[in-house]
């Protein structure tokens, strides 16, 4: 009667596991794209009978495709993941942290608020095994350690977590029939890119369509060009220091920052309507531009999901193309790419959250949500013939040859400063404003904040 109670009990496990993997979204083994020794390798990881917590912001279809990637986590190591996502989660998960209750792993939309939690003892430090797998694995891998390195409760450094799935924002859209039509070629170095705005000048167009608009957000776009102009013209030290304020806002090398932009945006003969229409026109309507006949403008620098905000039917890669802003040849930068992206860090540790964080930095973590669609990644090891779509494989392999990778400055600021008098400021700016004026005013609301 035992051996044939024990012969059932282990059918049925055998048979759930067998579904299990079944509703697996890609079958282990079948695709060979996929980096399966890497699922392979998390069997050796037990945890059946352990649960893991996962908090983030990723709710609707985000959650779907992340639930379809943790899957595979579960399989392999027996463990139990519960995600919950929302849209309050950077006000719960202080809130959590505080009453003792945060989850096992934490998925922070931008590091400034990792940071301040680190600074008070709510995340636990990754050893330096992983760090080290991070530099190695991660396309300018030391740039994704130090976005995720901030101060412990002792004011040392401390290594906080992992970055995974990011955004693009060092791109420029033109259309692929424009350019044809007019003999322009992409632009591969800062100094291409200015002949080609002066070319098209010469040639009777207009290069730009710039908008800063967006309700009481208005300057924000402004903001974008500057940090992309800042790691073109001056190393990351120095990008890194302004973020934080050890380097002033009114230094001069920031204020040629702010000219660079100037370079582009208060000509008006380079910007259509002219420079007064730039900070008037809404950010979601000045691409529009470059699809009319004969074309308004030729290039639009904007982050990778201005595309939703094109004409409707227009196609990527047919009607509508980017290339990377590129850097100056002349200056011995590399290639400096701006963006964003969500970082895992462990809030409450636990044997299943430090194997959740090995997992979600291994190739097939990122291999499996690349297959479906919305995510980018900077991991060396994922396949890049898994994007689903060539836009953005032709993104990833941006972020792949990136030399240095920096977070969105003024993201990272003080909301006055990062959400306040920098847009002001670009707006004031664009509007003929002095830059030295401009950054000493932003300066001074700096100021008043200490």
């Amino acid at each position: 009667m035992k051996k044939s109670f024990l012969s059932a009990a282990i059918a049925l496990t055998l048979s759930a596991n067998a579904v299990h993997a079944a509703d697996l979204l890609f079958t282990p083994g079948e695709d060979s794209r996929f980096n399966w020794e890497s699922y392979e390798a998390l069997k050796s990881v037990k945890l059946s009978g352990e649960t893991v917590s996962v908090f983030g912001p990723w709710m609707g279809d985000e959650k779907t495709n992340f639930e379809r990637v943790v899957a595979y986590f579960e399989q392999a190591t027996g463990a139990k993941v519960n995600y919950a996502g929302s849209d309050s989660f950077e006000q719960q998960i202080v809130i959590d942290a505080q009453a003792g209750s945060a989850p096992n792993v934490s998925v922070f939309p931008q590091p400034g608020l990792a940071a301040d939690l680190a600074a008070k003892g709510f995340i636990t430090p990754l050893n330096d095994t992983v760090k080290d797998a991070v530099v190695k694995d991660y396309a300018a891998g030391q740039s994704w350690v130090d976005l995720a390195t901030f101060k412990n409760q002792k004011g040392q450094d401390d290594f906080y977590g992992v970055f995974y799935r990011a955004d693009l924002k060092s791109l420029v859209w033109y259309s692929p029939d424009n350019f044809m039509d007019a003999g322009y070629d992409v632009p591969e170095t800062m100094e291409d890119l200015k002949a080609l705005t002066e070319q098209i000048v010469a040639d009777g167009g207009t290069p730009w369509c710039i908008g800063l608009g967006s309700g009481a957000a208005t300057g924000w776009p402004a903001t974008d060009w500057v940090e992309d102009l800042l790691l073109r013209t001056q190393p990351a030290s120095v990008y890194d220091g302004w973020v934080t304020n050890d380097i002033k806002f009114d230094d001069p090398r920031i204020v040629g920052a702010i000219e660079e932009f100037g370079w582009f945006a208060r000509n008006d003969a380079f910007v259509d309507g002219g420079a007064g229409a730039v900070s008037s026109t809404d950010f979601r309507d000045s691409p529009k531009g470059m699809f009319q006949s004969p074309p308004k403008c030729y290039l639009h620098r904007q982050a990778s999901f201005i595309p939703a905000f094109f004409p409707a039917g227009t196609q990527l890669g047919l009607d509508a193309d980017f290339f990377y802003l590129p850097s100056y040849a002349s200056k011995d930068l590399g290639n400096p790419v701006l963006g964003a992206g969500t970082l895992m860090s462990i809030t409450n540790d636990s044997k299943g959250a430090r194997a959740f964080i090995d997992f979600i930095r291994s190739p097939i973590a990122h291999e499996v949500w690349m297959a479906q669609t919305g995510f980018l990644s900077a991991h060396l090891g994922a396949n890049p013939e898994l994007y689903s779509s060539e836009a953005a494989k032709k993104q990833g392999e941006i972020l792949r040859y990136a030399t240095t990778f920096r977070f969105d400055g003024s993201d990272l600021m003080p909301g006055k400063i990062g959400a306040g008098s920098f847009w002001t400021g670009m707006v004031d700016y664009t509007g003929g404003k002095a830059a030295k004026e401009v950054a000493t005013d932003i300066q001074k609301t700096w100021d008043a904040l200490k």
